[in-house]
């Protein structure tokens, strides 16, 4: 059995119409949440085994924050094929994963990542900005990993903490 955890990433900004969408950064609200979701892992002791993340400035920021809180030492891997993913995608990155990995975090973007929830569970979660789902999914091997009938452990969302 693995553990995959679905972090879409944190509030960005829209202040400066002339970035380019994959330069916005974290807005004041997303540089509150993000360290939030890494605080709830690590009092879960829910620390990933690797952390793939985006290589937008939102995604990878987010990432390194939630790294940081949760106690996560190890590298972020920046995957550029996780910006605006489909589900598949997603799934081609999580299948070069290495089989030591138990918990694998995954920072990306919607409705991409929404729809790849839905794809494993067959359940629909909305995900708004730095909501998680953390689900067990009934494989050995990270190769292995396709529409499998993965099961929602938990969503949480960055209002249910204070």
């Amino acid at each position: 059995m693995k553990r995959l955890l679905i972090l879409r990433h944190a509030k960005s900004s829209w202040a400066d119409s002339s970035m380019d969408d994959w330069e916005r950064p974290l807005n004041e609200r997303g540089e509150r949440d993000a360290p939030k979701v890494g605080a709830w892992l690590r009092e879960r002791e829910s620390i990933p085994d690797v952390i793939v993340s985006s290589d937008a400035v939102r995604a990878i920021t987010t990432a390194r924050a939630v790294a940081d809180a949760a106690g996560y030492t190890r590298e972020i891997i920046t995957q550029p094929s996780l910006y605006h993913a489909k589900p598949h995608d997603v799934i081609e990155v999580l299948r070069n994963v290495a089989d030591d990995a138990a918990t694998v975090l995954v920072v990306g973007h919607n409705p991409g990542l929404e729809d790849l929830v839905r794809q494993l569970s067959g359940e629909y979660h909305g995900l708004p900005t730095a909501a998680l789902v953390d689900l067990e999914v009934p494989i050995e091997h990270w190769r292995d990993l396709d529409a499998t009938a993965a099961t929602i452990v938990e969503v949480w969302y960055p209002r249910e903490r204070a």
